[in-house]
């Protein structure tokens, strides 16, 4: 999903004012099904935070004029901070528990709102373990996992060996300096070292290291600026 409400109403494929994302596909199908069937469950996963130019927002909200999957059909929700069950829950209920999986930094804003609209208690206080909700804590915890060998990028294997790996993190990182703007790009073309050992292995196996269009020129320079940000 996109957003959720504190109801637990889930928006997935158009805006407040309209404008269509995505269809809806089978999401409203599957979640209704999941009602239906005796043991069934519908989890949907949506992101806390949204960012833009703009900067930040919350994808937990307190109202959205939208909705996808309604109110009474919410189930399971997932973000990055943790699942909140909330079949059968009170609308009570059910607030504070989509206010403790939001970002913590919008999260004293959802309570006033839930108050204001007499959908929590007034002596609901947000728990410990939920007040860190920050993108920090999530990467420190899975930094832990992943020195302990307990979450390897791909659990199942793949096909792909460690340089291959290492140089898709390489395109994934120039991709982000050139969406970043043209003063980053700017930045990048200008600092980049082609020349340095690591990138000249890291260009031969990327195919950047003959003739080049102007394009792939600017790619090249990205790519060798990003492998030496990622050395520092």
């Amino acid at each position: 999903g996109l957003k959720v409400s504190v109801n637990g109403a889930v928006v997935s494929d158009t805006l407040e004012d309209g404008r269509v994302l995505s269809g809806v596909g089978g999401q409203y199908n599957f979640v209704a099904m999941a009602h239906h069937l005796q043991t069934g469950r519908s989890v949907l996963m949506i992101r806390a935070v949204r960012e833009h130019s703009g900067g930040i927002e919350s994808n937990v909200v307190t109202n959205y004029g939208s909705c996808t999957i309604p109110r009474h059909l919410r189930d399971i929700v997932v973000t990055e901070y943790g699942i909140a069950d909330l079949r059968s829950k009170t609308d009570s209920e059910v607030a504070a528990a989509l206010i403790e999986i939001a970002d913590s930094r919008f999260q004293q804003q959802l309570v006033k709102d839930a108050l204001a609209a007499g959908k929590i208690g007034a002596d609901y206080v947000i728990p410990e373990d939920a007040r860190n909700n920050l993108p920090a804590t999530v990467t420190q915890k899975l930094a832990r996992a992943k020195r302990s060998a307990l979450l390897p990028p791909y659990p199942g294997g793949c096909d792909f060996s460690d340089e291959e790996l290492a140089l898709a993190k390489l395109l994934r990182n120039a991709a982000t300096i050139q969406s970043s703007g043209p003063l980053a790009i700017l930045k990048a073309v200008l600092k980049a070292d082609t020349g340095a050992p690591a990138a000249v292995t890291a260009l031969a196996k990327l195919g950047l290291d003959g003739e080049l269009n102007i394009k792939d020129k600017i790619l090249r320079r990205l790519i060798a600026y990003a492998l030496a940000s990622n050395s520092r």
